[in-house]
């Protein structure tokens, strides 16, 4: 089973100006200062998004790619934003692991992920046990 990682949408205000940035050519690009040290796990995975404290979509991790001119590395991205069950999931800096027994489904074509509480919410709810 593939290994995916997680990391904030920060540059995004919104799923539709997510899409159209990783929708818009051959390959998205993000970068990142270091190489995940488990990164051949993740070719194949996926990056999910985070954006309102919650997972809402992903996007197949293609590869890695060091750049010559900083010495950052690349992480080659699948042009297709695939939207997911949201879950709730804390903001943090960088990236994290994620586990694909942890990672959310995805949402089949036609059904809605509707009117989502924010992920501050969804948290206190879970931990009333109400959700």
């Amino acid at each position: 089973m593939p290994l995916h990682m997680t990391k904030i949408a920060y540059r995004s205000k919104s799923l539709d100006s997510l899409r159209e940035w990783v929708e818009r050519g051959p390959e998205a690009h993000m970068t990142t200062r270091y190489l995940p040290k488990r990164h051949e796990e993740m070719v194949g995975g996926s990056l999910f998004w985070i954006m309102d404290h919650a997972l809402v979509a992903r996007s197949e991790i293609l590869g890695f790619e060091k750049r010559d001119d900083d010495g950052r590395w690349t992480i080659r991205l699948a042009p297709k934003l695939i939207r997911v069950e949201p879950r709730p999931k804390r903001a943090h800096q960088g990236w994290r692991y994620l586990a694909d027994a942890d990672a959310p489904r995805d949402l089949p074509k036609g059904e809605e992920a509707g009117d989502v509480l924010p992920g501050k919410m969804m948290n206190r709810l879970i931990r009333l046990g109400l959700v």
